[in-house]
């Protein structure tokens, strides 16, 4: 039996490729801490996850102290017994950010190493429902930008093949949403998709009003309306509205999921791989939205949810925010505006060694002697 016998941990930083506004934030940089495992039989695996600008040191701070010591010895196989033996040693800062972050950079890894042990891809590995997914994009929907500018990237997304655009919701008044959201229907037509964003900017009352607005426009879906954590909120917005409601960005547990969907609080569950604690107990919240006949399109990430989204069968869409392009070797392979997930063993990324060793701003070795 194989066990692990050293850690390697690394974070870099990586800018934004454009300016990214939305109606609470500035999207700054990512922090991106990475955890590659080495077994005794000679396996590797790497993971990783991200923090949108700030945390990223606390997060790489419980990595080093806590948890990536406690793997050395194990069976890398046993992935959900890590999984929980992990979370139960952390039980003191668990359910939250950090840990789930943590976690899901091990588990990241430990599923990377398995998926190339058994020379399988991930999104076979963890199920083989679809061998593509749609894509929608959110890269030219961001708050900050003129109407105008808007209305040409979904025009320009749409001549390649993309299904849809995301656009960001949050103006001072409703009136300038609305302007924005009816120039950019009335540019692509109704067969596109439009999903709109609130980044949890909304009161109640406000998003009751307007998703009046949503319902003129055809959108997909209004997404995090409200903050995550007003569950009755969004129960009540539910029955006041036909658009689907959308949340789960910034959820960090199953449990959490398990509330929103016997409350019927969401239609569309957007459970984020590395905010949920790693690919185990992603796999868990699909399943359960599956129950639920409830769709599942995750939150950012898209290189990662793009095996994830093809392994299940009620994925609809993923993502499109470019962001590792620096730190791979390939890019996420698109055809008519659909992702194709790689049939390479392991997650599907082709990591860029020397270029993350170059934007290294943190690098540690745990071994059986540390």
């Amino acid at each position: 039996m194989a066990v692990i016998t050293r850690i390697e941990l690394q974070m870099i930083d990586l800018i934004p490729k454009v300016k990214r506004v939305d109606a609470i934030q500035t999207f700054v940089s990512q922090e991106t801490p990475f955890v590659t495992v080495y077994d005794s039989d000679g396996g590797v695996g790497t993971g990783y996850s991200y923090t949108i600008g700030t945390g990223g040191p606390s997060v790489m701070a419980l990595l080093e102290h806590t948890l990536a010591p406690a793997l050395i010895g194990k069976d890398p196989d046993r992935i959900e017994g890590i999984w929980r033996d992990l979370l139960f040693l952390t039980h003191a800062t668990a359910v939250g950010a950090i840990t789930s972050l943590a976690l899901a950079a091990i588990d990241t890894a430990l599923w990377d190493l398995k998926c190339k042990n058994a020379e399988l891809p991930l999104w076979k590995a963890a199920g083989g429902a679809r061998p593509r997914v749609p894509l929608y994009t959110t890269e030219g929907g961001w708050l900050h930008l003129e109407t105008k500018v808007l209305v040409d990237d979904a025009v320009e997304m749409q001549a390649r093949g993309f299904r849809g655009s995301k656009i960001k919701i949050g103006c001072d008044h409703i009136s300038q949403d609305a302007a924005r959201l009816e120039a950019v229907r009335a540019a692509v037509g109704d067969s596109y998709e439009i999903m709109t964003d609130a980044n949890q900017g909304f009161t109640l009352s406000e998003a009751i009003r307007r998703a009046r607005v949503l319902e003129d426009c055809g959108v997909g879906w209004f997404e995090e309306p409200l903050p995550a954590d007003d569950v009755q909120g969004h129960v009540e917005l539910s029955r006041r509205t036909s658009v689907p409601i959308a949340v789960g960005e910034s959820m960090y547990s199953a449990s959490q999921f398990k509330d929103y969907l016997q409350s019927g609080a969401a239609s569309i569950v957007q459970v984020d791989v590395a905010r949920i604690g790693g690919i185990t107990p992603w796999l868990k919240v699909a399943h359960m939205a599956e129950a639920f006949n409830v769709m599942v399109c995750p939150h950012f990430l898209m290189e990662l949810h793009l095996s994830l989204v093809c392994a299940v069968p009620n994925a609809k869409w993923l993502e499109y925010i470019p962001q590792l392009d620096s730190v791979t070797a390939a890019p996420m392979r698109i055809e008519d505006g659909q992702a194709v997930p790689s049939d390479a063993p392991g997650l599907g990324i082709e990591w860029d060694a020397d270029a993350i060793a170059a934007k290294s701003v943190f690098s540690q070795t745990i071994t059986g002697g540390a």
